[in-house]
């Protein structure tokens, strides 16, 4: 299996250097069922892998001018500080038995992979909306978009440390909707916001764990040849027009783990 999860970690780079985000939510899967590592190092893997692949390809986008440092400030500071939060003090208050229903005992394991699941229903249903617009526009003052993008970082940060995505799905739609970013530059400013979040997650966090590192490198480094022919393909195609269909696979793997977790 472990050549289908080499294979895959090229998709990771891809889509988070075609459409700014998406790949992350593929990464613990990846390494849970085809490299058959445990879900708690792999939430772990993951902010190293997405944190270091998603800083390669922000690259471009500042070289390009697309990259708004305000904006991943404003967005990335709460976000940070609610990543070592959860990763330092909450993940370690979850029991290795979580609770029981029958017969059914769901580890801490599970419990992660099923918070995981149901954060990719989250992310296929953003995905397959045709439009990351709002279709009424809501007013708001500068101050309360501002407030409203921290909280939104803050949440990104809690899911970022229990599950090691990257949150890409939510950023980019908070940074379109209220803060009125291009998007071009709202996906370069979430790579740079998914670097800082993951990388500083993952360093805050790696003492507490043994971490392979020649496997781990080997991992990123595809990811990273990933997102540069990502960023090669954002030239030619459209992202948008790829995420519909991103986030129906997206949603049958959530179902599909899910399922795994519970009755297999």
């Amino acid at each position: 299996m472990e050549i289908f999860g080499y294979v895959a970690s090229v998709f990771i780079g891809i889509s988070l250097g075609l459409i700014g985000g998406g790949g992350s939510i593929l990464t613990v899967p990846v390494l849970v069922y085809l490299f058959g590592i445990d879900a708690f190092l792999a939430t772990e893997y993951s902010l190293f892998i997405v944190g270091i692949s998603s800083l390669v390809g922000s690259f471009s986008y500042f070289k390009k001018g697309l990259v708004d440092l305000k904006t991943a400030l404003v967005f990335g500071i709460p976000s940070i500080i609610s990543i070592f939060l959860t990763r330092n003090y909450l993940l370690p208050l979850i029991p290795d038995e979580v609770f029981h229903i029958n017969n059914l005992v769901i580890t801490k394991d599970m419990f992660l992979l099923l918070i995981f699941a149901g954060l990719m229903l989250v992310s296929s249903y953003k995905m397959i909306q045709k439009s990351l617009e709002l279709k009424t526009e809501t007013v708001h003052s500068e101050k309360s978009k501002i407030l409203l993008a921290a909280g939104e970082g803050s949440i990104v940060g809690i899911l970022t440390g229990l599950v090691g995505a990257g949150g890409g799905f939510m950023i980019i739609p908070a940074l379109v909707n209220l803060l009125k970013t291009p998007m071009k530059v709202a996906i370069g400013t979430s790579l740079v916001i998914i670097s800082l979040n993951s990388l500083i997650g993952f360093f805050s966090s790696m003492n507490h764990l043994k971490i392979e590192w020649s496997f781990l490198g080997t991992v990123s480094a595809i990811a990273i040849t990933g997102i540069l022919i990502g960023a090669q393909l954002s030239k030619k195609i459209d992202g948008k027009k790829l995420k519909p269909g991103f986030g129906w696979f997206i949603l049958v793997m959530g179902i599909y783990i899910i399922i795994k977790e519970l009755f297999l």
